[in-house]
């Protein structure tokens, strides 16, 4: 029995549509509708994937993990879907049991991108570019019922202070500490825990006297549990200075520069300040982005 010829033909056109969708049988990955010169300049890895991989811990407000565990909302979230947009992928985030996994993750080509709050350093810099998008000041929740002893950052000497292994407040509070001696008063008694919200439990349940986070993470904090927290912030003179907060992406992808320019868009677009007056961030925000900071100073 003969087939129809109208059949044929629209077997043929199923066929030429499928060679398209699979790149055309040549290995090529097709450029999507509307790309800009952003997505022409990503690897090829990523153009692959269509996708970029961000790892991350809980750290509200930057990420807030709902109780599925996978589930991410916060500055993050936003940050990194105005990033896609910019450069035409989409993104994802893991969520991972803080720094430590994060950076080995990404060593390990499990993950792209961590956007931190991480501090840039020279020797962070050797295996990452850092692309720095905020500034910060350590800031030390401390629970109101008890706190009495502790009504400014030089009363955190000889306390017990909860804080991410590896993060930024790690170094803060070793600074604090060497203040402390110089003051001859007690070194802090520093806890690393995994993530911030670890952190806030142990100063809540006594474990620590306080808990150490952005400042901006503190204002958080304070906002969803009124009357529970009081908070200092450590001082020029305790060696907290303006600390430089980036998004950490493996030099050997070849990510970094296109991730940068990415984030030139979108300062130049306004998505940038939309995000950071939404969550009250403008005493943080920076002018411009900038890559690989620490090593050129």
């Amino acid at each position: 029995m003969s087939v129809p010829r109208t059949i044929l033909a629209s077997a043929a056109a199923l066929a030429l549509v499928g060679a398209a969708a699979c790149g055309g049988g040549n290995g090529e990955t097709q450029r999507p509708a509307g790309a800009t010169a952003l997505y022409d300049a990503l690897p090829d890895g990523v153009k692959e994937a269509g996708v970029i991989r961000f790892a991350g811990d809980s750290h509200p407000p930057y990420r807030i993990v709902a109780n599925d565990g996978k589930t991410v909302t916060g500055i993050d979230k936003e940050v990194q879907d105005a990033l896609g947009k910019a450069l035409g992928v989409r993104t994802e985030i893991s969520i991972v049991s803080g720094l430590p996994a994060a950076l080995s993750g990404m060593l390990a080509s499990r993950y792209d991108a961590f956007n931190g709050p991480v501090k840039d350093t020279a020797e962070r810099e050797k295996q990452f570019d850092a692309i720095v998008w905020m500034v910060t000041r350590t800031s030390y929740l401390i629970p109101k019922a008890g706190s009495s002893a502790i009504k400014s950052s030089s009363d955190l000497c000889g306390k017990r202070i909860a804080g991410t292994a590896g993060s930024i407040v790690e170094d803060q509070a070793k600074r604090l500490t060497e203040w402390c001696a110089q003051q001859g008063k007690p070194a802090i008694d520093f806890i690393g825990l995994a993530d911030t919200n670890g952190t806030i439990l142990a100063a809540e349940s006594g474990r620590a006297d306080a808990a150490g986070m952005t400042e901006s993470a503190a204002l958080d904090v304070m906002q969803k549990q009124k009357d529970t927290f009081t908070y200092v912030t450590q001082t020029d003179e305790q060696g907290a200075g303006v600390d430089q907060l980036a998004m950490l992406v493996p030099k050997a992808g070849g990510l970094g520069p296109v991730m940068l320019d990415a984030f030139k868009e979108i300062f130049k677009n306004g998505e940038y300040k939309k995000i950071m007056d939404k969550y009250g961030l403008q005493t943080v925000a920076v002018e411009e982005p900038k890559m690989n900071t620490a090593a050129a100073g």
